[in-house]
């Protein structure tokens, strides 16, 4: 019986080690589509994904093409490092979001160009366009500036994420939450290319808004919607 428990715990430690292995290789992935997407720039950004005892989250200061699954750092839920590395400097937010939101499994953050340039403004993106309410509400709220890296800055993210699934940080850049990593990135697209319509919109006038009612017919439409099974963008296209 001993010897049974000791090998379904090898079995059960061998399987996690292999997820993890392949959540690294994912991170990574995600990161360079980031790039690619041109939602993000250089080394700027930065992606976690939820694991069995806490979190990874992408290395501070080192380029993406240069990431090696090695390379990402795993994290508890306390702070502690597990492992060596040292993790991105954004490592507060993306542990707090990971702790209180047990729906989320994976964080993007980027320095998307359009999403960027409102947050410098300080502006937040209101109900232009109903495709706002992929984001989860009837708006996509700032979060008040702080300085990168601080516990200021992940408890003003937190605030700013209350019911939503994204936000932008003023004078910073933007934040985007999944189920898991295409979630996460596949909302980050979402958001920067409202960002650029509501900028481009903003150079001709003021745009017209929809009512908090109407939104709030969207936000139970997009519940409905989406494939089961699916856990990429919740369905929320027309098609």
């Amino acid at each position: 019986m001993k010897r049974d428990a000791k090998w379904r715990r090898r079995i059960r430690v061998g399987r996690i080690a292999v997820n993890r292995s392949s959540l690294r290789r994912q991170i990574i992935a995600t990161c360079l589509r980031m790039n690619a997407l041109g939602i993000n720039q250089g080394r700027s950004g930065n992606v976690s994904a939820r694991a069995a005892d806490g979190f990874l989250i992408t290395p501070s200061g080192l380029a993406y093409e240069r990431m090696r699954p090695s390379d990402i750092v795993a994290m508890t839920f306390d702070g502690g490092i597990l492992g060596r590395g040292q993790p991105s400097s954004e490592w507060r937010f993306h542990r707090d979001i990971l702790a209180h939101r047990a729906e989320v499994g994976a964080v993007v953050h980027t320095h998307a160009m359009f999403a960027t340039t409102l947050a410098c403004l300080g502006l937040a993106i209101p109900a232009f366009h109903y495709m706002i309410a992929v984001a989860g509400g009837d708006s996509i709220r700032c979060a008040p500036y702080a300085t990168f890296g601080t516990q200021e800055l992940s408890d003003a993210a937190l605030t700013a994420l209350d019911g939503r699934k994204a936000c932008m940080l003023a004078n910073h850049g933007m934040i985007a939450l999944g189920a898991d990593l295409n979630g996460a990135l596949d909302l980050a697209v979402e958001v920067e290319t409202l960002a650029a319509q509501y900028w481009r919109a903003l150079q001709i006038g003021k745009p017209k808004l929809l009512s908090k009612r109407e939104m709030r017919r969207v936000l139970n439409k997009f519940a409905g919607y989406g494939q089961r099974g699916d856990t990429g963008d919740g369905g929320k296209s027309e098609a």
